[in-house]
């Protein structure tokens, strides 16, 4: 990577008074997350994360000359594509972001992204949205992901189940972009490393009673069912079924299922059932969790990391541009992201404003271990839990 060259000193004057003019001395950055539907438990802690990447920038006076970064929340959903592409258009068009985090899930990410940001030529960084399709999606440069795609976990939890010893499983998935790619993903990379999988089956969400789907699945048979649903909609639907007719006692949960609701609802009825999610054990790791619980929010909630690490990147390539306009900056996500240069961790963005603005290099560390690959998504790393007492337990990270 070259030097990260910052704005000459007539240069950042003047881009300052046009941010100030436009913005009123600060950016503003939107934070599109589900705050509604399948997912609405997981939504507050990403929110809180990326606000408290905002909050540290600003707190440092480093930002662009000593500008401000604020939050503008929008409920992107989760499965409404309609809601998804409106919160897209007020928070560019009403609300002015010059960069959104979100969105949240996988298909509103994509009609937030084909149907606004590429339009306007607006940054989307997405912490959650994990779908092997967006991988490829045309972006025009302006889409990253903090979150590895499902092509990665798919194989990270056919080996955690095979370790298991666990050889035959039922697998049902959330019937859209998110739970289709996982599932495919998944059977795939199961069978090539010699288990069976004996039936893959699509769930609606939001039904009242999911007996049905249960029954084929049990009919199928398997040692375990994966549940690559949501944690607040049809995947406890199913698991409550599988629980109540016995059809299943041993359960395998990847993301968009782990979550505090999952044991509130469930408690030690499933214990033994296990999965993975994106997490690290890294310092980075250790010191985001230390610095959400000293904001009075819960740093090992699922995304709210990588939630972090989207805004902070956001923040970065700004500083590197010398400029919060999306089509300075986009170029730069990837150069901080990645090494060379001095690492940065939680806590570290305003030591990183300011290496930038002297014109050196940093590497984007952060709460997750970054490290973007192309086209601009995270390489991945996935901590196994397992359900004990009730809790949801750290196995260990791969």
């Amino acid at each position: 990577m070259k030097k990260l060259l910052f704005a000459t000193a007539a240069t950042a004057a003047l881009t300052g008074a046009a941010f100030a003019e436009s913005h009123g001395g600060g950016v503003t950055i939107g934070i599109a997350v589900g705050f509604t539907g399948p997912l609405e438990s997981l939504a507050p802690p990403m929110a809180s994360g990326a606000e408290l990447a905002m909050a540290e920038a600003t707190a440092s006076g480093a930002f662009l000359g000593g500008m401000s970064v604020s939050s503008v929340r929008g409920d992107s959903t989760c499965i409404d594509a309609s809601a998804a592409t409106a919160v897209g258009e007020r928070l560019i068009t009403a609300d002015g972001v010059s960069g959104i985090v979100g969105a949240m899930c996988s298909g509103a990410t994509t009609s937030m992204l084909t149907n606004v940001a590429v339009p306007n030529g607006m940054v989307m960084v997405s912490p959650s949205a994990t779908s092997p399709a967006l991988t490829t999606i045309e972006d025009s440069g302006l889409f990253f992901r903090t979150a590895p795609s499902d092509a990665r976990q798919g194989v990270v939890m056919a080996e955690i189940i095979l370790d298991r010893g666990i050889d035959e499983v039922a697998v049902t998935y959330t019937n859209n972009d998110y739970g289709q790619g996982l599932a495919d993903s998944f059977a795939a990379a199961f069978e090539d490393l010699g288990g069976t999988v004996t039936i893959v089956a699509a769930h609606e969400d939001e039904r009242a009673d999911y007996s049905a789907e249960v029954g084929a699945l049990a009919s199928a048979g398997g040692r375990a069912l994966v549940v690559a649903g949501y944690v607040d909609s049809g995947g406890s639907g199913i698991v409550q079924a599988a629980l109540d007719t016995g059809a299943f006692d041993t359960f395998v949960f990847p993301d968009g299922m782990v979550g505090d609701a999952l044991t509130d609802n469930f408690g030690s009825d499933l214990d033994g059932s296990f999965g993975q999610l994106p997490g690290t054990a890294s310092n980075g790791a250790s010191l985001f969790h230390d610095m959400a619980s000293e904001a009075g929010f819960d740093g090992t909630s699922a995304f709210a990391p990588e939630s972090y690490d989207a805004a902070a990147l956001i923040i970065l390539a700004m500083q590197a541009a010398g400029s919060s306009m999306p089509g300075d900056y986009a170029a730069h996500v990837m150069d901080v992201a990645n090494a060379p240069g001095e690492e940065i961790m939680p806590g570290d963005l305003g030591r990183a404003l300011e290496l930038i603005a002297a014109g050196e290099d940093v590497n984007y560390e952060g709460a997750t271990s970054v490290e973007l690959i192309e086209p601009g998504e995270s390489a991945g790393n996935y901590r196994e839990i397992e359900i004990q007492g009730g809790e949801i337990t750290t196995v260990q990270y791969r």
